[in-house]
């Protein structure tokens, strides 16, 4: 009885929710940028959300930009980080001519490879908007396309998320499972949208210096690359102005079993760093990338070669 009560509680609380959001969701753009500006305001010049965290990485990664550069690039990555969300709740009712206005690409490479009955693993980093690269991608490569997700705590906003994430046919897979589910989905033609430029556990992590610093990089992404031999697509997500993106193409490896895992880490941080080079203010500065510091207990992970 207590289980019922609970499954009922959450199910009322999922649909006040999402009622709420999508209701919300059908404000146009103006209005909901100008919600944006507001929690920008709020969140910069008032909480200083993470700002501690922003400001350092931000000086790690690029010691040779002025103060008043940095201050720059941090002032518009908050605007970006916020109208990130708000785009995210304008997907509960975007129409997909709306979405195909504002997201576009040319995919006729992964199409061509995708006719000759290849997998496509795309690669990418925590760019702005990760959620609509993810329905890009899903709505255009035309196989099953899986993506790999962290539960949210709060299991209403988990259900919320795995809605609208799943809105174009995306299989959803919590990584905690990943391994698992993954054996059977790879046993037929898939695709595949990894963002692998989180922390992750540093004794079980290639370390390599991101921006000249040491960093644990994940292991698995490149390892299945070399094990299945999907063609590899690294992809930019270009913001070109507010709800607007292009994901363009930066490199594809059609034969990724000529490298060793070793040597495709190598070449994703590169590709990382490359494209945060170009667009710093739309990269995920939040988060703690150079968290863990590196000692000799990890010196036989230490890939880097320069």
């Amino acid at each position: 009885m207590e289980d019922y009560l609970v499954y009922l509680y959450l199910c009322n609380m999922y649909y006040l929710a999402y009622g709420f959001l999508y209701l919300a969701s059908l404000l146009p753009f103006f209005i909901l940028y100008l919600i944006s500006d507001f929690i920008y305001i709020l969140m910069y010049y008032v909480l200083g959300y993470r700002k501690k965290v922003v400001v350092a990485n931000l000086l790690l990664a690029f010691p040779d930009k002025t103060l008043a550069e940095r201050e720059r690039i941090a002032s518009q990555f908050y605007k970006n980080f916020v109208d990130t969300f708000i785009e995210t709740i304008k997907l509960l009712s975007m129409t997909e001519t709306e979405f195909d206005k504002r997201c576009t690409g040319d995919i006729s490479l992964i199409k061509a490879a995708v006719a000759k009955g290849r997998s496509i693993q795309l690669v990418g980093g925590h760019q702005f908007n990760w959620e609509f690269a993810n329905l890009f991608y899903s709505r255009h490569v035309g196989i099953p396309f899986i993506g790999v997700f962290a539960n949210v705590e709060n299991k209403v906003f988990n259900r919320i998320y795995h809605k609208f994430r799943s809105k174009y046919g995306t299989i959803l897979i919590p990584n905690s499972s990943f391994q698992r589910q993954m054996i059977e989905l790879m046993k037929q033609q898939y695709s595949i949208i990894l963002l692998a430029d989180q922390n992750t556990d540093p004794g079980k992590a290639y370390w390599l210096n991101f921006f000249g610093e040491p960093v644990p990089f994940v292991i698995g992404l490149h390892r299945t690359a070399v094990k299945n031999k999907p063609v590899l697509v690294y992809y930019d997500c270009q913001k070109l102005k507010r709800g607007y993106y292009h994901f363009a193409i930066n490199e594809i490896v059609e034969q990724p079993e000529t490298y060793t895992p070793e040597g495709l880490a190598l070449k994703y941080r590169d590709f990382l760093e490359r494209i945060i080079h170009n667009q710093p203010d739309n990269y995920l500065w939040s988060h703690r990338r150079w968290k863990h510091v590196y000692n000799e207990t990890y010196r036989k992970q230490w890939i880097d070669t320069r």
